[in-house]
Formats: C-alpha cells, sequence, structure tokens
C-alpha cells in the first residue's frame, strides 16, 4: 500500500440504496418519467453509462415501493441473477430490487468505485448468498474494504485506466471482427458450394437418401437416471462438437434402449438435433458403437451410392438444408421439426468422385480459418486478462506513469496490433 493510502469500508465513503418494483397491476405506478432499471438491462448495455431504461415509474410508484431515486453518478450494481453487472447512472434513476445505488460521498470518486467494483466482481460474487439463488446483502457490499488514495490520485489512476481500457476495448474490436471475418470466410465457401452446384448434381429427399439400415428414427423418450457404467447415450445438448467422444455422456440402464434398436449406433452417423437447438449436426466416432440417442437427435447414415457421411456432414450444415429445417421447425416453449416434415426435405447431391474433391477442400479451409479462429480468439482472451492486470496495478498503487508517455503500463503492442 503507497503512502496516503487508507483501507475504507464501503459504507464508510458511500451510501448504499436498496431497489423496489411498484405494484404492476396498478396502473399509475407505470409509463412515468422516473428511469427503473433491472438487472438484466444492465446485463445488455453496451456502454458503462446509462442515460435511459425500457421500462419508467410514475413519482407515485417510487412513493408506494421501496425503490428509491438515485442521484446522477451513482454506480448501479446487480446484487443477484447475477451479481456483478455494472453501470454509472447519467440521469436520476431507480430500480428493481435486484439492484444496490452506491452513492459515493466527497472523498470517492465515482470512477474510481466503479473501476474498484469491476475489479471485484468474483469477490462481490462470492460473497452472495441464499439457497434458491445468491443476492449480495446490504450489509454485505457495505463491508467490502477499498484502497482509497486521496482524491487527485484516484482520478489520476482512473484518467489511466480510461486510457487503457479505450485502448483495449480498440484491439478488442479489431479482434473480434477479425475472428468473424474467418468464421464467415468458411460459411461463404462452404454456402457458395451448394448454390453453384455444377454439372451432374442431382436432388432427392432424405428418406430416398437414407441407407436401408437407416429409418430416420428419433431415440429414448424417457433415458431415465444415470446409471454405472451404463449405456452411453447423447443428449441435444452433447452436440457441441462436430465430433461426440464417450467421455462425459450420461449412462442409462441398457434395458431402457431394448425397444429403440433402429437408433442403436455403428459409429459413424450424423447426429440432427430435431428438438430445442434443431439443426445442430455432430458426428458419432466409432467408439460410440451401440450407444444410442435421446427422442431430441436423429442419426443419419447416407446411401453410399448416393453420398459420402464425410460430403453428408457438409450437406447438412449447409444453408440449403438448413433453410428447410428452419422452415419446419415450430412450437414456442420447445422448438421441434416433424420426422414425416423431416424425410421429405429435398437434398442436392453432386457425383461421388466429386464428393471427395469438396471435402478435400472444405476439410482444408475449415483448418485454416480454424487456426485463424484460435489466434484471434486468443488475441481476445489475452487482452481480457490484460484488463485484469491492469486493473490489479491500479489499485494496488503501481500505476506510476501516464499511458501516454513511452512507459506504457507494459502493454503488449502486439496484442493491440490486431
Amino acid at each position: 500500500m503507497r503512502q496516503g493510502w487508507e483501507i475504507k469500508k464501503l459504507g464508510e465513503v458511500s451510501e448504499i440504496l436498496n431497489g423496489g418494483t411498484p405494484k404492476t397491476n396498478i396502473s399509475d405506478y407505470w409509463d412515468g418519467n422516473i428511469h427503473w432499471i433491472t438487472p438484466a438491462d444492465l446485463g445488455k448495455l453496451i456502454s458503462i453509462t446509462v442515460d435511459d431504461t425500457p421500462r419508467k415509474i410514475t413519482r407515485l410508484g417510487l412513493e408506494k415501493s421501496s425503490a428509491k431515486l438515485f442521484p446522477v453518478n451513482s454506480v448501479i450494481l446487480s446484487t443477484r441473477a447475477p451479481i456483478g453487472h455494472l453501470a454509472i447512472n447519467l440521469v436520476p434513476m431507480s430500480t428493481n430490487q435486484g439492484c444496490r445505488g452506491i452513492v459515493p460521498n466527497k472523498i470517492l470518486d465515482t470512477w474510481f468505485l466503479y473501476y474498484f467494483l469491476k475489479k471485484n466482481v468474483e469477490l462481490l460474487d462470492s460473497l452472495g448468498t441464499g439457497a434458491t439463488f445468491k443476492e449480495l446483502s446490504t450489509k454485505a457490499l457495505a463491508g467490502v474494504e477499498i484502497p482509497l488514495p486521496p482524491l487527485p490520485e484516484q482520478q489520476r489512476i482512473v484518467s489511466i485506466l480510461d486510457e487503457a481500457f479505450a485502448a483495449i476495448a480498440k484491439a478488442k474490436a479489431n479482434a473480434e471482427q477479425n475472428l468473424k471475418n474467418a468464421k464467415e470466410l468458411f460459411e461463404s465457401y462452404l454456402q457458395g458450394v451448394f448454390e453453384k452446384r455444377g454439372h451432374g448434381w442431382e436432388e432427392k429427399t432424405f428418406e430416398e437418401l437414407a441407407d436401408e439400415s437407416c429409418t430416420l428414427s428419433y431415440g429414448i423418450v424417457q433415458p431415465g437416471e444415470e446409471f454405472e457404467n451404463g449405456l452411453p447415450v447423447i443428449r441435444p445438448t452433447d452436440l457441441t462438437s462436430r465430433y461426440i467422444k464417450v467421455e462425459g455422456l450420461k449412462r442409462i440402464d441398457p434395458k431402457l434402449a431394448d425397444g429403440y434398436k433402429r437408433t442403436k449406433l455403428i459409429g459413424d452417423e450424423l447426429l440432427l438435433c430435431v428438438r430445442g437447438t434443431t439443426g445442430v449436426v455432430s458426428i458419432a466416432t466409432p467408439e460410440l458403437k451401440d450407444a444410442n440417442v435421446t427422442r431430441g437427435i436423429v442419426p443419419i447414415r447416407f446411401n453410399s451410392k448416393f453420398i459420402k457421411q464425410e460430403f453428408g456432414y457438409y450437406l447438412l450444415i449447409s444453408n440449403c438444408v438448413q433453410k428447410q429445417i428452419r422452415a419446419k421447425t415450430y412450437g414456442a416453449a420447445l422448438m421441434q421439426i416433424n420426422i414425416g416434415d423431416l424425410r421429405k426435405i429435398l437434398t442436392p447431391f453432386p457425383p461421388l468422385k466429386d464428393q471427395q474433391t469438396i471435402v478435400h477442400q472444405l476439410d482444408t479451409l475449415r483448418a485454416e480459418t480454424q487456426k485463424l479462429e484460435a489466434v484471434y480468439q486468443k488475441k481476445i482472451d489475452d487482452l481480457e486478462e490484460l484488463k485484469k492486470a491492469i486493473l490489479q496495478k491500479a489499485f494496488a498503487g503501481e500505476l506510476k506513469t501516464d499511458i501516454s508517455s513511452s512507459n506504457k503500463l507494459n502493454i503488449d503492442q502486439e496484442i493491440l496490433q490486431t
């Protein structure tokens, strides 16, 4: 701790105000001119500051509820669902009971407080209590200790952090755009294959193209509880990567799969999600031989006279098939596609000799773009770590230079040049 710094509790250097919700069935309490924000609203903010809210309450609604009006330049913190969303209000504002307003006194700079809380979100979350959901109480928040330098030093630190974080934000935006471009490069090429097509392409339905051993059926309706050393079963939530491996899969009583032999896996099937995240596709690896799937998945094996399985994967994730799946998907709470509709989906495909060439080209491009994606994702992750490192220095009293000077806080220039 540097000379002149003190340790204070938040309750000693700020006033902590609670939020509240006026009764929603009384119209006189709503649609007024008092801004009213929730944790969900805070989570959607793009900037640190907020000057408008989706919902507003009236003066009467404020008076008839536990909501308080926070003055300008308070720090608003969500204290449940989740703990840790932050903003600084540029206009007087109220909140629901899922937020607290922290009003700094004369010896605490608002932005210094904001950055301190941002650095300590994990700490704040750890202080939350509750069985149904964690909530950070006013008492616990007031007891959080903050290192406090003199006000001019706080303002100097804030100035450095503002400039550093602006540079990091610019670098992160560049990296995110490059990541997006890398993903779109592959997608564009993939869609071009199926849009342009070429000589010798045909079109048949799923049921016409399926192997005779593949009935295009969904799997086990009620897989039951976890069963030690049981049969691996694949659920829609498992379809998170191109290939599905046995590690981490739920295991069930093998007897439950006796009535679902049509969806018993050989180990090279394309697994298409038909409930929930309809259209998601993964490939079963050979180690999944004899495993099964739940109702939300249809295993697909194409007739090798028409379509190679490797080509089938790209076919299923192509826009020409995905558009048809989206068009046939129905439901509100749970999106799904009827098996009968799935079987009728029209599928374009080239001669077998061309399929192998297309697969090779797509595999090569996918590998290259995935390398690029990994590079840009690492840059993004590194930038987030850099922010944490700078905040750590700030509240340890180690920011000894201006960000624009020759010693730029050791910010990695290679990271910033994305």
